[in-house]
């Protein structure tokens, strides 16, 4: 009786009682995806350099109001072109503005400008790549020449030209700078697309009677998004300059918004005695692009597969 009672009590009659180490596995599967990118980091010294910097900036953006030791737009006249002291990090500008409160400030108007017009650079740019790649013939022949014309001015001046055409103004700005930036997002994007469309998965998807802009969405698009995200990134840093030499000329942001570029071209009239005016928004510049350009390259290394086993 008592053996009866013994084997009766089968594993599906008992409870389901997780083991330590059953609990260990599912504990490492929700930690997965952050542990392969502390992984990722750990391979390339570029991307966790360059993802610290650009957390840095970030952070300076979104807490701005609370790190910033002055009003960056409140004018002393009183304390203008004070040298750096324990009371301005970094000294005041003609205005007696705090320069260290403009520096941290202006990083928002970086920022937005960048993501934003990278942004606008992309939906082009994949537009008119994938378009172009996929269709093919007088659709290709048409976009190329198109982007052809558009290559054939450096990005720069091309921004230049359609703020002229669309005046002043942040989102003007970034419109510009997107649209100057999606001619070589454009031609990467159609060279990818015309080696994906040749695969054996492509052919299967036509068989079996998905539309045109289907196969392009769910095929067609992910298969791309490798390239594209890199030079995203890298184009960050660009949009960064750009944005800057703008605001330079003049025709970015108008006074008194803090803007690095602005900084420059203010602190250049006074550079030979006051060299801490323009240097620092310069310093400024160049880290955060450095920052994007870090990111980039460490990207690049890890998502390639040609160069992911060279790194160190």
């Amino acid at each position: 009786m008592l053996i009866w009672i013994l084997e009766s009590n089968t594993d599906e009659d008992m409870p389901n009682l997780e083991t330590p180490s059953r609990m260990s596995e599912n504990r490492e599967g929700t930690y997965r995806p952050f542990n392969k990118f502390l992984s990722l980091l750990r391979r390339s010294p570029r991307l966790e350099i360059g993802l610290g910097i650009i957390t840095i900036f970030v952070l300076m953006a979104l807490f701005a109001p609370w790190i910033s030791p002055y009003n960056p737009i409140k004018m002393n006249l009183r304390e203008k072109y004070q040298p750096p002291s324990p009371r301005h990090l970094l000294g005041t500008d003609y205005g007696g503005r705090d320069v260290l409160s403009r520096l941290i400030w202006g990083t928002r108007i970086s920022l937005y400008t960048a993501v934003l017009s990278v942004t606008i650079g992309l939906l082009l740019g994949m537009a008119l790549g994938v378009t172009g790649g996929y269709f093919g013939g007088k659709t290709d022949m048409i976009i190329g020449r198109s982007v052809d014309i558009m290559l054939s001015f450096p990005s720069f001046v091309l921004a230049i030209a359609l703020m002229a055409a669309l005046g002043k103004g942040l989102l003007n700005m970034a419109i510009s700078i997107g649209i100057s930036l999606s001619p070589q997002l454009a031609r990467l994007v159609r060279g990818v697309t015309l080696s994906v469309k040749e695969n054996p998965f492509v052919e299967a998807a036509k068989s079996f009677g998905l539309t045109e802009w289907r196969i392009i969405v769910r095929h067609i698009i992910p298969h791309s998004l490798t390239p594209v995200v890199v030079y995203c990134t890298l184009s960050l840093g660009s949009a960064v300059l750009i944005e800057a030499g703008l605001s330079f000329l003049g025709l970015g942001v108008s006074p008194p918004t803090p803007s690095w570029g602005l900084m420059v071209d203010e602190g250049r009239y006074v550079l030979r005695n006051l060299p801490w005016f323009s240097t620092s928004a310069g310093i400024f510049i160049m880290v955060l692009v450095l920052g994007f350009n870090l990111l980039g390259d460490g990207l690049r290394d890890q998502l390639d597969p040609r160069l992911r086993g060279s790194v160190q």
